[in-house]
């Protein structure tokens, strides 16, 4: 087996079923991993898991904003797999920029924090319990990764909302990173640059928008789903057992330039 072979693991893609969910799961699936999809729309989850070549494959309706939710949609991947080695909390809405925060009403971000927040909770609890119950009975090994935001590092203007839910999962993975350390499992954040997707459809078709944006971008384009493959069959596999409690930038070199 090579280090980053993934056969016989199996991880839950939270959001799997679009954009840069689906590029993770895609890559797992080609690395060997069995990969559970979860999203709110079963033809959508459907469509996702055909396009997964190699690992096995399924999918489970499931509402991260929903505690049963998530328990259901966790007892049925154990049920089905009969283990959980990795999940992957890439469930999230974008903020749109549309309300200036003295206009923010409560509802707006309740709605942001039950996704965006709440939902990785619901999610890394189910996986962590799980986990840790099998590194107790002497089977440790655990991967938990969050889709944060480079909007967690930077000011946002019009996006507050959007912005503190993803630094609160930033500081919630180190949080799990030394907590859950003793088990074997390693607690990380992927923070994405522009990425083309469902979410910056609309942006992405503003040229003024892309004008001022590409010239801050080291590579000259936008990132792409595939782009997010290759760390999460590092971050899902044994090579990086000794790396936890990061912010992983994967953005072209926006945030330096």
């Amino acid at each position: 087996m090579g280090i980053f072979d993934l056969s016989g693991r199996v991880a839950v893609v939270t959001g799997g079923n679009g954009g840069i969910g689906l590029g993770i799961a895609q890559a797992l699936g080609e690395a060997g991993c069995t990969v559970s999809i979860w999203g709110r729309n079963a033809e959508k989850n459907a469509r996702a898991a055909a396009t997964i070549k190699g690992g096995k494959v399924d999918t489970c309706v499931c509402d991260v904003t929903d505690v049963a939710s998530v328990k259901a949609a966790m007892t049925a991947t154990l049920e089905t797999f009969g283990r959980v080695d990795g999940c992957f909390a890439n469930a999230g809405i974008g903020g749109g920029g549309r309300h200036a925060f003295i206009d923010r009403t409560e509802e707006d971000w309740h709605k942001m924090f039950a996704t965006n927040l709440d939902g990785v909770f619901h999610v890394f609890q189910a996986a962590a319990r799980h986990m840790t119950e099998r590194a107790e009975k002497g089977d440790a090994f655990g991967r938990l990764v969050a889709t944060s935001s480079m909007a967690s590092l930077f000011g946002t203007a019009r996006n507050e909302h959007y912005a503190a839910t993803k630094a609160a999962i930033n500081a919630l993975v180190r949080a799990l990173a030394v907590e859950l350390a003793r088990y074997g499992v390693t607690a990380n954040a992927i923070l994405p640059g522009w990425i083309k997707s469902d979410m910056t459809e609309g942006l992405m078709a503003n040229d003024k928008f892309v004008g001022n944006v590409m010239p801050r971008i080291p590579m000259r384009r936008f990132g792409e789903p595939s782009d997010f493959g290759g760390i999460a069959v590092y971050l899902m596999s044994k090579a990086s057992s000794y790396h936890t409690a990061d912010m992983i930038v994967i953005d072209g070199g926006y945030t330096v330039f």
